[in-house]
């Protein structure tokens, strides 16, 4: 099931808050966890009702670790480091297994058999969510919780399948908190705000400009620079939008149940340095990586050569968590050898910083260059192939052929139907000249969003209005009646 969907938006949704807030409303409380965690589950299985096997083992073996560390303290580090091998190989069967025994077929020259396994959604998010639990349990920093507890803490259907990766101290503490299983207006009056600024973002935004970015990449060896360069904008708009958008709703329907779940996106193209970026960027993920990886590697107390070395490692292994895939292992290389170049301090735009660069240059250059380097490093992370990685980039020195205008008449925008008819009877030529042209502007219409207010400063700042609410219910309906262009979020399959 996805947030938009009808489904939904019209059944799940309605039955999930009436179910909580009722039971809730007459002291049944672990009732209440077991009937979220349920409907979680529901909401999961409706993919595929084999993932809910998947899920249940996971849950039942982490929490079963946890609950032998709290009897048995002197084997904390053995059920820690067997939770997180458990963890590690779940995560290695499913998303990896086929890459690994691909590898070693193709440098040993052996024929072992694919299994062909499909991969789980969500996998990379439960998984490292409860590698942290029994990693924190082991440390003894987190107490053992009630079975009712964790299960919802793991399953809470609106983090669920991307994310935000939550930690216990996010949302354990919440859960127990009985005011917060009371109805909350204001909470969930921001919570509306969120989820249509973010269901607008995929629906309106992120799932036009798929369009024309999945038709240039099924047809890379044709385009042109011009073709490309707008092919690779309109990419790096639409992960944004589509990402962003599904932790905007997350933050919206968690407000919804009265729960507060973690920011994930904080306007990164707004960004002038690719490390500042990546601090605005799927935060909760960096925040595991630096407290996983990065930290125990030695983070910056080992020297500045071992602190380059440990940033470095951290974004392989994002590379590595983001897929199976040579393209996903390369473009984690890449943004991990500029991050470290930022790292360097060469250049800068802060003269004012406690460690000014050596060379400090106005920060508008930064905001420029930053944003097109992202989008150049998105050309390996969206190749299904090192093949077309380097066909894209060879296209980057091809003329004007016209391409273009073929990408840009894939985008068949109602809104535009009675011009299109007319310019097809009144001036036939000057149909591509505006398709083109509406596809430029939708490019630049998302360059221009980002530049602005994020979801939260918009609620923030809005909430108070009285055009506010009315404008969020203009956008839902345009949202729901567009629901049939709609496409799955791309981080489903992270």
């Amino acid at each position: 099931m996805s947030f938009n969907s009808y489904i939904f938006l019209f059944c799940f949704l309605p039955l999930c808050l009436l179910g909580w807030y009722g039971l809730n409303k007459y002291g049944k409380y672990n009732m209440a966890l077991g009937f979220l965690t349920l409907m979680s589950l529901w909401f999961y299985g409706y993919f595929n009702p084999s993932y809910l096997l998947i899920m249940v083992a996971s849950v039942s073996v982490n929490y079963f670790l946890s609950f032998l560390m709290d009897r048995s303290e002197k084997f904390n580090k053995v059920f820690m480091v067997t939770g997180a091998l458990f963890n590690l190989g779940l995560l290695f069967y499913y998303k990896y297994y086929d890459f690994f025994i691909e590898n070693v077929n193709a440098v040993f020259k052996t024929d072992y058999n694919l299994k062909h396994i499909l991969l789980p959604l969500g996998i990379s998010f439960f998984t490292f969510q409860q590698f942290s639990f029994i990693i924190e349990r082991g440390r003894k920093k987190i107490p053992h919780c009630g079975p009712a507890e964790y299960a919802a803490f793991v399953t809470f259907f609106p983090q669920l399948v991307a994310g935000p990766i939550v930690l216990y101290e996010e949302m354990i503490p919440q859960f127990r908190d009985k005011a917060r299983r009371s109805f909350n207006a204001d909470n969930m009056y921001n919570g509306i705000g969120y989820f249509v600024m973010g269901l607008a973002k995929k629906v309106l935004l992120a799932d036009v400009l798929a369009i024309p970015v999945n038709y240039g990449f099924d047809n890379s060896i044709y385009m042109d620079a011009v073709g490309t360069v707008l092919v690779m904008t309109a990419y790096t708009l639409q992960l944004y939008f589509d990402f962003s958008g599904y932790s905007d709703m997350a933050i919206g329907l968690g407000l919804m149940f009265n729960l507060e779940l973690p920011v994930n996106f904080k306007s990164p193209y707004k960004s002038s340095t690719l490390k500042e970026l990546w601090e605005r960027w799927h935060m909760t993920l960096t925040r595991f990586l630096r407290n996983y990886v990065y930290i125990p590697l030695g983070g910056n107390r080992k020297g500045k050569a071992r602190k380059l070395f440990n940033i470095f490692a951290v974004f392989v292994v994002s590379g590595i968590w983001h897929g199976a895939s040579w393209n996903y292992i390369i473009w984690g290389i890449l943004t991990g050898i500029i991050v470290i170049w930022n790292n360097l301090n060469i250049f800068g735009y802060d003269k004012n910083a406690s460690n000014p660069a050596k060379i400090v240059l106005p920060e508008f250059i930064g905001r420029i260059i930053t944003p097109i380097t992202f989008a150049f490093l998105l050309i390996p992370f969206r190749s299904p192939d090192i093949a077309t990685i380097w066909v894209l980039l060879r296209n980057l020195t091809k003329g004007w052929t016209g391409n273009a205008y073929k990408i840009a008449n894939v985008i068949k925008l109602p809104e535009m139907y009675i011009i299109e008819e007319i310019l097809q009877k009144v001036a036939p030529s000057y149909t591509n000249m505006f398709a083109l042209g509406v596809f430029i502007l939708l490019c630049a219409l998302g360059i221009f969003i980002c530049s602005r207010k994020n979801t939260a400063q918009i609620v923030n700042a809005y909430r108070e209005k009285r055009w506010f609410m009315p404008v969020c219910v203009l956008l839902l309906v345009y949202c729901i009646i567009s629901f049939s262009q709609v496409s799955t979020f791309i981080y489903f399959n992270f």
